[in-house]
Formats: C-alpha cells, sequence, structure tokens
C-alpha cells in the first residue's frame, strides 16, 4: 500500500532532510514524500530538489511562487497526490513537532478509522515539557472553542499529524475549503465528521520544534477564532455519505 506524507515548508532547511533522513529509515519501502516549499529563501527548495536526488523515485517538491499559506499548500499537494496511486495520504509539519516514528501507529489506526489523527489530548498524548503554563493554556482553549462550537468528537481539533484513507478525501469537496492558516486543520477535520467518516487519535508527544522560526502570527489566530463560526454556514448543506464503501470507494452524495 503506497503511502506519501505532504510536508509544506518555509525556511526549514535545517530540519527538512534530517526528517527526510528519519521518514525514509521507517520499515515502510513504500512510503513517498511529497514537499510543498513557498519560496523559501533559505535554500530549502534546493535542498527538497536534492532530496530527489537522495530518495530517487520517492521524493517528489511543489514550488510555490510565495508563501501563500498552509491551506492552500495542502490542498494543491493532496490534488497532485491524487493524481497517482497512493492509498494513505499523509500531512505533518517540516520542524520535528511530529516524530516521524508515530506513523506506524497511525497507520495502524487506519484500520478500523478513516482518519488519523496524532493527537496532544488524548491520554497518553502531551505537549512539549518546556511549554510555559500559559502558552499550554492557549492551546488548550484554541481547541476546546473549536470542539464546542462544532461540536467535533475529537479532542485535538488543530493537530496536523494525520493520516487519510484516499477515498476520504476523493469524497470530500476540496474545492470548498477556504481556510489558509491552521483553521484549515479544523475545517477539513469538520468536514470529514459532516459527511460522516471515523476519525480515530492517537496519543503523540508534540515537540517544541528543534531549529528555525514558527510561522504563527496574530493574524493566523484572528482567523481562526472568526472561521470556525463561518464553518457551520459554509458546510450546513453537508450530510453524511450514507453508503460509505462500495468496493474500495465512498461516493459524494451531494454537489
Amino acid at each position: 500500500m503506497k503511502i506519501t506524507i505532504i510536508i509544506p515548508t518555509y525556511n526549514e532547511s535545517g530540519n527538512l532532510p534530517i526528517l527526510a533522513k528519519a521518514l525514509f529509515k521507517l520499515p515502510l519501502t513504500n512510503l513517498n514524500l511529497l514537499v510543498v516549499d513557498d519560496n523559501s529563501t533559505d535554500g530549502t527548495g534546493e535542498i527538497a530538489e536534492s532530496l530527489k536526488l537522495t530518495y530517487p523515485g520517492r521524493t517528489d517538491v511543489i514550488h510555490r511562487s510565495g508563501k501563500l499559506g498552509l491551506g492552500s499548500a495542502y490542498i494543491s499537494a493532496i490534488n497532485q497526490v491524487l493524481q497517482g496511486d497512493s492509498q494513505i495520504i499523509g500531512q505533518m509539519d517540516a520542524d520535528f513537532s511530529h516524530d516521524p516514528g508515530s506513523i506506524p501507529a497511525l497507520i495502524e489506526a487506519l484500520s478500523s478509522s478513516d482518519i488519523a489523527i496524532g493527537s496532544r489530548y488524548v491520554p497518553g498524548g502531551a505537549v512539549d515539557r518546556s511549554w510555559p503554563f500559559w502558552r499550554k493554556r492557549l492551546s488548550a482553549f484554541g481547541n476546546a472553542y473549536a470542539r464546542a462550537i462544532l461540536r467535533l468528537p475529537i479532542l485535538d481539533t488543530t493537530g496536523g499529524f494525520r493520516l487519510w484513507r484516499r477515498e476520504v478525501l476523493e469524497a470530500m469537496p476540496l474545492e470548498r475549503v477556504r481556510s489558509n492558516g491552521y483553521v484549515f486543520l479544523v475545517e477539513m477535520a469538520y468536514l470529514a465528521h459532516r459527511l460522516g467518516f471515523t476519525l480515530r487519535e492517537v496519543p503523540i508527544y508534540f515537540a517544541e520544534r528543534r531549529q528555525g522560526q514558527s510561522k504563527m502570527c496574530l493574524s493566523i489566530q484572528l482567523e481562526a477564532a472568526v472561521r470556525v463560526w463561518s464553518l457551520l454556514w459554509q458546510y450546513k448543506d453537508i450530510e453524511p455519505i450514507h453508503s460509505t464503501r462500495q468496493g474500495d470507494r465512498y461516493h459524494r452524495r451531494y454537489e
């Protein structure tokens, strides 16, 4: 079963080659990597290209013209991956906040779910021990805020470490997804839930980034606060796909 992991990057030259090495050390000979680089100024795009030579046939790169946002990076990458034959499509950060060693557990979770989420907030999960109290509270509040408004059945609504069955992403109206900051992760989870797909959380330890700078800013936080409410209206017409699987495919029953 072919797996493609999507990693958006902007100025991650110190992390990307180490992360790629860790991914390809996993006992998963069918694992592939797709890097989406937003015109990094530190050579990340060139490093991503060099990975195609280091890991031939297992690495690809999308080069974009600038910092166009997390959401559009993922949507572009998902659409490209769906043109191929990957059966599992993953997403993770480039900064080692997500441990590549957790991928086998996420794959196992897909045996009983449609989407597997690396979760900081289920029993066994945790955030970096060095985080100050205010940051832990802010993260917990953001998740509780989105969960309460959207009635999501998961504890980590903003978790960006996820594996999806191909058929789920094929069935989702990705052209309607509008969020661009980390609230994109909330939107995708909410849309999948509205369609009736099952989400399963797997505990992970969310580490502080090893090097480089965080991409979080006030505008991204404000987008999240507002967009969560607008999702209720945006997807009010979406109903569960009752005949979920016929063969190995899901079928969209809405337009």
